[in-house]
């Protein structure tokens, strides 16, 4: 059995990790690497490590596109196998993939248009909306804590990593050589105590452990924080006559603040103010969140779903479709809240947003989630004075608040308790993180949890387990 580290590797995002047993090759995730685009990233989402027709089957831990974005372009280029994931996740990757297709071709048309003729960056699409169809007869959907035999050689048992609706910790028992061993993909861990979602799931035994480190060495503000740090940020802008920014990703942090606000609203604790859902996406995976109340934690059942509630749904709350509902939300004088995508402002409605409000100072941008370095989320995080958009210059006077309390992604603290409860673990990958993440976390484990072999993989490494 080897394991080769396709993506994800000494970077947060493209995860892929290549698995053989008995001469059959399996992959781990299929994502795609995102970030600016520029001829480094279209080589490394195009160049095949084997070719994807010789890939026999493929295990989805979540529908995040950077695990699953390139499952179009694996199907159009021969892969034939099943894509094994739960129920949820198939149901979100029928939207989230379809999103990405259409930016992709709204790329390539701004490219036509404007006559950008690098064809090493703005090529043709990676794949289109038309390719959807086909990538979605091929999954094959099972629910947590169940095992399911893929292969004579190879049963995997998917449980609830808490991170987004549907993420899973993937258990993949192997049987080669007359002995069987267990291979444990964290894919993305969540956090306990978060909104909505149940925790992650404790595992007990593994041999070999590749487990994702994008905190591995940060502690997130107190998940307990998030009500109050929404309140107070609603309630400060209102007192402004200001208007609330949100960037936010469609899959999970979207309806995280849904839900919160809904709470606070309950509450009495915000004022009467008008919520704009603006992103098609969200709208689209909010209604699969309204289908998957199995994987909701107690708390959110209890509250919602056993009082004939919609967690999602709620009077001041109102849903953007078009693009000229868009437009006329820019033309709103009053205290408004406005959530829109992408997560980190690199594309969708929100940029037009935040050029439309930065320069008042009387409005907040509440930024909610992780932003990569060079994009304009980052430089708003990193209070530069003046950010470009759309090709002008926009002074940044708008209050910039960051609350660290939401991230979906398991901090230090919470990789090591998760680890704490594995036992006869062999060989420990860390992946899905950069160095000045990961380094630190070995150091930790090595001292805390007395695991002496691990491994830190750069891209297209292979190793033998």
């Amino acid at each position: 059995m080897k394991i080769t580290f396709w993506g994800a590797a000494r970077e947060v995002t493209g995860s892929k990790h290549l698995l053989e047993v008995n001469g059959a090759k399996y992959l781990l995730d299929c994502g795609m690497f995102q970030g600016h685009k520029s001829v480094e990233l279209e080589k490394k989402n195009r160049d095949f490590l084997v070719p994807p027709s010789d890939i026999k089957e493929i295990i989805l831990s979540h529908a995040h596109i950077d695990h699953s974005g390139l499952l179009p372009y694996f199907v159009s280029n021969g892969f034939r196998g099943h894509i094994y994931t739960t129920p949820a996740t198939a149901d979100l990757c029928s939207y989230m993939l379809l999103d990405s297709a259409h930016i992709q071709e709204l790329d390539h048309s701004y490219a036509d248009r404007h006559e950008i003729h690098n064809e090493k960056v703005y090529g043709t699409p990676l794949y289109t909306t038309t390719d959807i169809p086909a990538v979605m007869e091929r999954f094959v959907t099972f629910n947590y804590q169940h095992e399911h035999k893929i292969d004579d050689n190879i049963s995997v048992t998917f449980y609830d990593a808490g991170h987004v609706l549907g993420s899973a910790i993937v258990e993949i028992h192997v049987f080669e050589n007359n002995t069987q061993k267990t291979l444990l993909f964290s894919g993305d861990l969540g956090r306990k105590g978060l909104p909505i979602l149940r925790d992650p799931t404790y595992v007990e035994k593994a041999d070999f452990v590749v487990v994702e480190s994008t905190y591995g060495d940060r502690l997130h503000d107190p998940v307990k924080n998030m009500q109050g740090d929404v309140e107070q940020a609603v309630n400060d802008t209102f007192k402004r006559g200001g208007k609330i920014i949100i960037p936010a990703f469609s899959l999970e942090r979207t309806q995280e603040i849904i839900y919160l606000l809904h709470l606070l609203e309950d509450e009495g604790k915000i004022s009467n103010i008008p919520i704009y859902v603006d992103s098609p996406l969200s709208l689209n995976l909010t209604q699969v969140f309204q289908m998957h109340p199995e994987s909701y934690d107690m708390e959110t059942y209890q509250a919602f779903l056993m009082h004939q509630d919609n967690p999602f749904g709620f009077g001041k709350l109102k849903f953007v479709r078009s693009t000229e509902e868009s437009k006329a939300l820019n033309g709103i004088q009053e205290p408004c809240i406005i959530i829109s995508s992408s997560g980190m402002c690199e594309a969708g409605r929100i940029r037009h947003h935040i050029a439309n409000n930065i320069e008042n100072p009387n409005n907040t941008i509440l930024i909610i989630g992780y932003q990569a370095e060079g994009t304009l989320g980052r430089q708003l995080v990193d209070k530069e004075k003046s950010v470009h958009i759309f090709g002008i210059d926009h002074p940044v006077r708008a209050e910039i608040r960051v609350l660290n309390s939401f991230s979906a992604h398991a901090d230090k603290a919470d990789i090591m308790d998760w680890l704490s409860h594995i036992k006869g673990v062999q060989k420990l990958f860390l992946v899905h993180g950069e160095d000045d993440q990961m380094i630190p976390l070995k150091d930790h484990i090595q001292q805390e949890l007395h695991i002496d072999n691990i491994y830190i993989p750069s891209r297209e490494d292979s190793i033998e387990l």
